[in-house]
């Protein structure tokens, strides 16, 4: 047997051993408390068509998609996002729904990426979407809903920093982008490209005051004082109401009394361009990446045939796993497995006592005893 067949595609890994058992222990406690709020569990296809994570839907781009083909022809691609398969799921089952619908997920994502940086092409995510509610108190819960998460696995130095991309649209509104001249900026202030920035903006011929805005806007985070400077900042009225909305946000976080966990970042912008309004992520030691990613995005699921508002979240398992180990979170792993030796002579009283431990809820290994020495 060739030995490569013993070693797995770069980007990909097997877990085993107390590292799963770590790792299922911490998605059972993200899982307990995602659904304490009444999500309900939801499981969509590892693949798709190719149109759900199309370039019009703002997914992840083309380039970096798994696809293939089935016999009928078909471009088919692995999921590297679980927000559109569920978006189109909630389209197809709940069209007529009017009450707000919430789900709850968890599985594998992949994505086809030569820039690794120590990242995976298949990561587990566990996530929770809210569709159908539009309100503040929806974004609250969705990130209070997180920020307990967190805590109720073990994790507790981190911050989640929220956004609104609606600020960042009204000064491209104000100073006269197009779209795709706004889609490309995004990519540079995203990037901390600001020569590029700087760049586009002068080839687009926007006013002064207008350019020194747009690249300012990564300067504003911090704490909820950061709002009264970036409404300060604007004159526009779309920008204005960004604001206000992380202001009520806030409000209700603190009901929540999770504010401390929360700081403000009117800078933030994502790679999926799906989102709308509020935007938000997490932040940990350990990991070089936000450990959470979620965001609102009303106009989602109108792309299949539903027209309805929506928030949702994702937690990257094993970045979560990553940096709890490099902090020096204890996991709590599953009970020890009991070990029972028999041979000949005693293997019937033992495969009794097996069976009675094991309806009792005890985890029990059946082990021949010459095999008692070599552990």
């Amino acid at each position: 047997m060739s030995s490569h067949l013993l070693h797995t595609p770069e980007g990909v890994r097997d877990i085993y051993g107390e590292e799963k058992a770590k790792k299922t222990a911490v998605e059972r406690l993200l899982r307990q408390k995602i659904e304490s709020y009444g999500y309900r569990d939801i499981q969509t296809p590892t693949f798709e068509f190719f149109d759900v994570f199309s370039k019009e839907v703002g997914t992840t781009p083309s380039r970096e998609l798994y696809k293939f083909f089935d016999k009928e022809g078909n471009t088919l691609v692995l999921r590297p996002d679980f927000t559109p398969s569920i978006a189109r799921c909630a389209a197809k089952y709940f069209m007529d729904e009017e009450v707000p619908i919430r789900f709850c997920y968890q599985g594998n994502t992949f994505t086809n990426t030569s820039l690794l940086q120590g990242k995976l092409k298949e990561v587990t995510q566990m996530g929770a979407e809210l569709i159908g509610d539009a309100s503040v108190q929806a974004d609250a819960e969705m990130i209070a809903m997180t920020i307990e998460a967190l805590y109720h696995a073990g994790l507790s130095d981190f911050q989640i920093s929220v956004g609104n991309l609606e600020y960042f649209k009204g000064i491209c509104a104000e100073a006269g982008l197009s779209e795709e001249t706004e889609l490309e900026l995004r990519e540079y202030i995203s990037g901390k490209n600001f020569f590029g920035a700087e760049e586009l903006l002068d080839s687009a011929g926007v006013e002064r005051r207008d350019r020194e805005l747009l690249l300012k806007v990564s300067e504003l985070f911090g704490t909820a004082a950061i709002l009264e400077e970036a409404k300060r900042a604007v004159s526009n009225e779309r920008s204005r109401k960004a604001v206000k909305r992380l202001e009520k946000v806030y409000d209700a976080l603190c009901e929540y009394g999770v504010e401390k966990y929360v700081s403000f970042d009117l800078g933030m912008l994502s790679k999926y361009n799906y989102y709308t309004g509020i935007i938000f992520k997490g932040y940990t030691y350990g990991v070089g990446d936000a450990i959470v990613k979620g965001g609102r995005y009303d106009s989602l699921l109108g792309r299949f045939g539903k027209d309805a508002p929506a928030i949702g979240f994702m937690i990257v398992v094993d970045d979560l796993l990553a940096a709890m180990s490099r902090q020096g979170v204890v996991i709590g792993a599953e009970e020890a497995c009991l070990k029972l030796y028999y041979d000949e002579t005693d293997f019937h009283d033992r495969l009794t006592e097996a069976r009675e431990l094991r309806a009792a809820g005890k985890r029990v290994e059946l082990l021949p005893r010459q095999s008692a020495g070599r552990e």
